[in-house]
This record gives C-alpha cells, sequence and structure tokens, in this order.
C-alpha cells in the first residue's frame, strides 16, 4: 500500500499488528519537499545495505531520529509502521506514529493510534495527551478535556499536556488561564512552537499587540512554516499600520497554502493601502477562482484594475460587484466614475442618476453627474 499525501486513513497504517497488514515504502508527493524528502529516503536506505540492516530497534530508532530532526513526517510515519509491525507491543513505535500523524493534521487516524497504544498501556500520559489533542482538533472538547486532565494527572510535566490545556481554554474564552497554561508549557518546553502560538492568542485576546506579536515570531522561529501563527502575525501587523511588513508575510503564508484567503485577505488590504494595484489585483483575481462569489475579492480585484489605469476591465468588473451589491451607492458611483473616464458621458450621468435616486444627499454621485452631463453636452457640441 502507499501513503501518498497528509490524508492518511487508518486502512493505510492499521492500528495495530494484530490485524495482519501489509506495509510498503512510503510513496512520496512531488511537492516543494518532495526532493528533500526522497534525498532522505535514498540516504537512508544506502545506510541500512552499508549498515546490514536488520530492522532492529536501534536502527529503526537511528532513522527515525534523523528524519523527525529534519520534519519529514510521511518518511517517519512509514518507517514507525515498520516499527509497530516488526513490534506490535512496542509503545515506542505508536507514539513516534503518534508525533508523525499530528504533525500532518491527521487527527481522526491520530485518535485511532491513540486509542490502540492506551489498550496496551491505559496509564501511558503521552497517548492520553495525544488522544486528547486528536479529540480536540475534531471539536469533541468534552472527551478532549476527560483525556487531558488524566494526563496531567499522570504526569504535571507532559509540555503536550499543558499545550492542549491552554488550547482548550482559549475555546472557552478562558484568557487569563489559558495564558498561564501556555506558559507553563513554554517553560517546559521552550521551543515548541505551539506554545508560544497559544500564548500568542491569549495576549491577543488582552489587546497586547507588541507581546503577542513577539510571541508569533517566537513560534515562527521554530516553525518557520506554521500557518496559523504566519496567519496571527500578519493580523497583528496589519492592526499595527505596518503594511509593508503584512505583504511578505501574506507571501510566505500563501506558497504553504495557496488557497488560504486569510492571508489573500491580509495581503489585498495591504496592497491596496500601499497603492501597489498591479499586485493587488493579482491577489485578488486567485482568490476570486477561490471564492467566486466574494464581494471583497471582487471590490478589490476593480480597485486593482482602476488604480493600474484599465478602466475597461475595472468597468466589466463593476458589473459583477454591483450584482453582488445591488444597492450600495458608492459602488454604483464608482461605475458612473468609470464610465465617465472612458468618456461614455450620457451612460455616467444615467448611472449617477441611479446613485442619487438611492442617496439623494450622496455628493459624490452629484458631482459625477454634474460633470458628465456637462462634458456629454460639449462633446454634442463639438460634434456640430
Amino acid at each position: 500500500m502507499k501513503i501518498d499525501d497528509d490524508n492518511v486513513t487508518k486502512e493505510q497504517v492499521g492500528v495495530g499488528a494484530q490485524e495482519h497488514m501489509h506495509y510498503e515504502e512510503i510513496h512520496l508527493r512531488e511537492d516543494s519537499n518532495g526532493a528533500d524528502e526522497i534525498a532522505v529516503i535514498k540516504g537512508m536506505n544506502l545506510h541500512r545495505e552499508q549498515a546490514g540492516y536488520t530492522g532492529e530497534r536501534e536502527s529503526l530508532r537511528h532513522d527515525t531520529d534523523i528524519l523527525l530532526t529534519g520534519k519529514y513526517w510521511r518518511p517517519a510515519l512509514s518507517i514507525f509502521t515498520e516499527w509497530m509491525v516488526a513490534y506490535p507491543e512496542d509503545e515506542e513505535a505508536y507514539l513516534g506514529m503518534a508525533r508523525c500523524l499530528d504533525a500532518l493534521n491527521n487527527f481522526e487516524l491520530l485518535e485511532q493510534i491513540a486509542q490502540t497504544v492506551l489498550k496496551l498501556n491505559p496509564t501511558l500520559a503521552a497517548a492520553l495527551a495525544y488522544r486528547a489533542r486528536a479529540l480536540q482538533k475534531l471539536e469533541r472538547l468534552s472527551e478532549a478535556r476527560i483525556a487531558n486532565d488524566q494526563a496531567l494527572l499522570l504526569d504535571t510535566n507532559l509540555p503536550l499536556a499543558w499545550i492542549n490545556r491552554s488550547g482548550l481554554q482559549l475555546l472557552q474564552q478562558k484568557f487569563a488561564e489559558a495564558l498561564r497554561s501556555s506558559e507553563r508549557a513554554i517553560a517546559l518546553a521552550p521551543q515548541d512552537a505551539r506554545a508560544w502560538a497559544n500564548r500568542g492568542v491569549a495576549l491577543l485576546n488582552f489587546e497586547h499587540l507588541l507581546e503577542a506579536l513577539d510571541a508569533f515570531e517566537q513560534s515562527l522561529h521554530f516553525d518557520p512554516d506554521a500557518l496559523f501563527s504566519l496567519q496571527m502575525r500578519g493580523e497583528i501587523l496589519y492592526k499595527l499600520g505596518r503594511m509593508r511588513d503584512v505583504i511578505p508575510n501574506a507571501r510566505h503564508a500563501l506558497t504553504l497554502a495557496p488557497t488560504d484567503t486569510m492571508s489573500m485577505t491580509q495581503a489585498m488590504q495591504a496592497l491596496r493601502a500601499l497603492e501597489q494595484y498591479e499586485a493587488l489585483q493579482e491577489v485578488a483575481h486567485e482568490m476570486i477562482k477561490v471564492l467566486p462569489d466574494s464581494l471583497f475579492a471582487w471590490e478589490h480585484y476593480m480597485r486593482g484594475l482602476r488604480g493600474s489605469g484599465n478602466f475597461e476591465e475595472a468597468n466589466h468588473a463593476l458589473d459583477r460587484v454591483i450584482e453582488l451589491d445591488p444597492r450600495n451607492v458608492r459602488f454604483i458611483t464608482l461605475k458612473a466614475d468609470t464610465l465617465y473616464r472612458l468618456q461614455r458621458y450620457r451612460e455616467a450621468a444615467s448611472i449617477a442618476e441611479r446613485a442619487i435616486k438611492l442617496d439623494y444627499d450622496y455628493a459624490p454621485a452629484r458631482r459625477v453627474r454634474e460633470k458628465s452631463i456637462k462634458l456629454m453636452y460639449q462633446q454634442k457640441k463639438n460634434r456640430k
């Protein structure tokens, strides 16, 4: 069988050697990390050949340590699976699988693996903590709290359990408690990006923007590709008015998740503020592909076109904008102004009149109407 993406299924990995399943070498995706992962696998195979690999624990542990250090989660998962089959009652193999599945965001299978190892050892705190994390991500919060409390009763110095507790407290909007729990997690695991991220969220809810930003910077120092921390850093940078910093942050996030609408939104807001209109229309166009009925995306696409001087295309984009929000006097006035700039004065005056009917006192619509009518008659006069 092959594990060809992050969505590893229960059937692909299995939850115990007693199921008598067979396992093949992992099949890597051809993505941005594929070449590196393939090189690592080739290196592992060469090492095994030279060392006369026998499948013993120390050799398995050596290989997985290298892979985990490099954050090659899928290859590591494959070897932990091999380990589990060879030693079906070895808790270390299951916990290694759990760590990989957690990193790969496969929480349904993580919960199954945690359940399996708990059958082997019902008082294993780490397994309870992994089960709690999976249940939390699966939105089974009551069960998650029970499992995590059990983990902390067994081991009060377990970092993952404190990370879980702070996350659960954030979901309950208990921000002071969440802050304390995240600080406890950081004290136990100062290089865990998740602990720093939870601290950042707690501080953000107290409007401590600079402290929260520092927490997310720390999170990204330990995991530069943590999408959530990138999103939160972008939000804070925008609130602080640091638009030039928002853009590279959003672009990094979009290299990791090209359809992430939160990062697209941050990028568009910053690009509009900096009047970088060509880049704005590019990002907005990508968002339209993801959310074809997004008024926000269409508005920014239209503004990017107008800002770049492309009034013909902006005029067509405005049709879609007005279709999505037909009684918005600002958009109707922009339509009139765009027609005015295209020297289509009669149409501009007519559209401006429509805006005035919606809001009699809206001055921009009146100005467009007046200058359109003036140039319309002047144009007529010149033709004579």
